[in-house]
């Protein structure tokens, strides 16, 4: 068989992806309708600065992702194509971090102007500035979230599992598919911020070991659960193999809408896992799927029973023995 066949075969399953003749309305909103003026870097002068055209954002986004995985269809270097692709998707993620951070230092820069007002025309020149800049950033930062979100479902269609952030959060308005990192989340929900990053659903908690292999079970049971919870938040350990990878790759599915906090270790010491299976009990989660692993795994059924938390229990022993691997007609569906 040829490489060009093989690629064919593979990629087959992408069709609708390339089936969208125009740009979506995500791409659209981010850059069909730019700012009459905008600061491209801070301290130049406001200017008029055309927009990448929508559909040539979204076809390259695509491309680019699938063309890695093309290239490295049927080589020794296939094993590699995730990893290179991931890494692509994350550069849009870590500018789009950047750009937030520089939108909310100036924002804060902007509040502090407000509270103490000045009628002098240097005072207002400076107001304008700054709110022209905070625009153009928060433009900037939509723009790359939206082929972030376009990449990332690329790279979920090619290699058959949700892309996620190392650390951090993956939000944004131009995707139903996210990842919220626990510290995000918990304090959007202390400060009430931005609400894409603070889920409002009920919480469902899934953990599990790293090493599990039985998805249709944990699948079939998610769907059930999301059947009686339907606006639900899927908080998970943070793990990017086993339990929590399955569950975030359930929840990634085109139609299913789920957002995930990962809700990973931060600090140091031997309490620190158990310090977190604490916290997990304490956001009062409806229900919880649970995979049988070690001490750590006990000790947060435990606290879940003592919480009165519907718990559904899974054992090493009771999984099938013929799921070995999530087929990737089903990861990527």
């Amino acid at each position: 068989m040829s490489r060009q066949t093989q690629s064919v075969g593979r990629f087959a399953d992408l069709k609708e992806l390339y089936a969208e003749a125009i740009a979506t309305p995500e791409f659209q909103a981010a850059f069909g309708e730019p700012l009459a003026l905008s600061i491209v870097e801070p301290g130049e002068a406001p200017g008029e600065h055309e927009m990448p055209e929508p559909i040539a954002a979204q076809a390259d986004c695509a491309g680019i992702v699938a063309t890695i995985f093309d290239l490295f269809t049927g080589t020794r270097l296939e094993p590699l194509a995730a990893e290179i692709a991931w890494g692509f998707v994350n550069s849009f993620h870590f500018v789009a971090g950047k750009l937030e951070r520089r939108e909310e230092g100036v924002a804060l820069e902007l509040g502090d102007l407000a509270r103490v007002p000045d009628l002098s025309e240097i005072y207002t020149l400076e107001v304008e500035v700054k709110q022209l800049l905070c625009q153009s950033l928060a433009e900037q930062r939509e723009a790359i979230e939206c082929m972030r979100d376009y990449a990332a479902e690329m790279y979920r269609a090619c290699s058959g599992w949700p892309w996620s952030p190392t650390r951090g959060t993956r939000a944004s308005s131009a995707s139903s598919a996210s990842q919220i990192a626990a510290q995000d989340f918990l304090r959007a929900r202390a400060l009430a911020q931005r609400e894409r990053h603070s889920p409002q659903g009920p919480i469902v908690v899934v953990s599990g070991p790293a090493q599990w292999h039985d998805w249709e079970a944990l699948w079939a049971r998610l769907d059930q659960i999301k059947a009686r919870v339907p606006h639900m938040t899927l908080v998970t350990t943070g793990q990017r193999k086993g339990v929590d990878a399955i569950a975030a790759a359930w929840a990634a599915r085109p139609g299913t809408n789920v957002p995930v906090v990962a809700y990973g270790l931060y600090g140091t010491g031997k309490k620190v896992a158990f310090t977190r299976n604490r916290k997990l009990a304490e956001l009062k989660p409806v229900e919880a799927v649970l995979c049988e692993g070690s001490g750590l795994q006990a000790n947060l059924y435990q606290l879940l029973r003592q919480a009165d938390v519907p718990i559904h229990a899974f054992r090493k022993a009771d999984q099938g023995t013929e799921a070995a691997a999530l087929p990737r007609s089903r990861r990527a569906a």
